[in-house]
């Protein structure tokens, strides 16, 4: 096992928060059924996430630093989109 390269493992963790965050936003297009934005945000996950299985196929240590980033960015990215209570869902119509 090589040694942990600190940029390269923050670069990991990065791309995994944002690309958490993009499968976020990914779902709640799907879920309002908005095409466009539903593909677009399903391309920037895919070159995001391919950053990520490069970068920690060369040491298993990476991985953590993926599992991190990937809770961090769903946990953002759900606090951001996070209603009040009483309000509509997500994806609902317009009154």
């Amino acid at each position: 096992m090589s040694a942990v390269d600190p940029l390269t493992a923050g670069a990991v963790l990065l791309a995994t928060g944002a690309t958490d965050a993009v499968y976020v936003m990914f779902t709640s297009a799907v879920v309002r059924r908005q095409r466009v934005p539903a593909a677009t945000w399903s391309s920037i996950w895919y070159l995001l996430s391919s950053y990520a299985v490069i970068s920690y196929t060369e040491n298993w240590i990476y991985v953590l630093f993926a599992a991190i980033g990937s809770w961090i960015g769903a946990f953002v990215t759900i606090t951001f989109l996070h209603r009040p209570p009483g309000g509509p869902p997500v994806g609902a119509a317009p009154e």
